[in-house]
């Protein structure tokens, strides 16, 4: 299963070859990947900034534990959530659904009550968490996107969101950085690439009912 291959050939890259670059076509195949991503009643609810500037990688790298990858990576991923969810975001999904799919809007008027009743019962901070976490599985097949290409990430929540928020003009967006991903390509120095991938046996992590 070349899945799994690519699982075990992929690993968090400590250092990356800051001579090497992505190319245009490969970096609009991780936007594909991403735009397809699941994410809970398709809504998506959550912008990525792919940030290649140099001088602006140099203003998070501090806010990122001084980590080398930030600047050194081709590309630097920054998955922001929604900080809260309103009806317009639904509404504007709902005139997706019947433009994409030619539908009448009024017949999806159910649909689109249905999911501000059900984000409704949430408090803003719970809205906050749910968003947040949708932007892990998008992470999760941009990750995947890379190992099919051969091309390196390390996935990062070792970071200042508060930082990022401000230096990245955020917080005014209503949008959080959540989690971040250098990519790029793995340098010959890094030491890492050639240890074992350490996971917990198989009889550990499963049980059957």
């Amino acid at each position: 299963m070349k899945f799994i291959e690519n699982q075990e050939w992929r690993y968090a890259t400590k250092e990356f070859d800051p001579n090497r670059k992505i190319t245009a076509e490969q970096l609009e195949s991780l936007k594909k990947a991403i735009q397809l991503s699941v994410s809970s009643y398709g809504l998506q609810l959550y912008k990525v900034l792919i940030i290649e500037n140099k001088k602006v990688r140099a203003k998070l790298r501090p806010a990122s534990w001084n980590q080398s990858q930030i600047t050194d990576a081709s590309h630097l991923f920054v998955f922001c959530n929604y900080t809260r969810v309103s009806e317009q975001n639904i509404d504007s999904y709902v005139e997706l659904i019947a433009a994409t799919r030619e539908l009448e809007k009024e017949n999806l008027k159910g649909y689109g009550d249905f999911m501000k009743a059900k984000i409704d019962e949430k408090s803003i901070d719970d809205q906050f968490q749910w968003t947040k976490h949708q932007t892990y599985i998008a992470l999760a097949n941009l990750l995947s996107a890379c190992a099919e290409l051969k091309i390196d990430t390390c996935p990062m929540e070792g970071f200042e969101a508060t930082t990022y928020n401000e230096v990245l003009g955020l917080t005014e967006r209503g949008l959080n950085a959540s989690v971040i991903v250098p990519v790029g390509y793995r340098s010959d120095t890094d030491t890492t690439q050639s240890l074992a991938k350490v996971r917990k046996p198989m009889a550990q992590l499963f049980e059957m009912l």
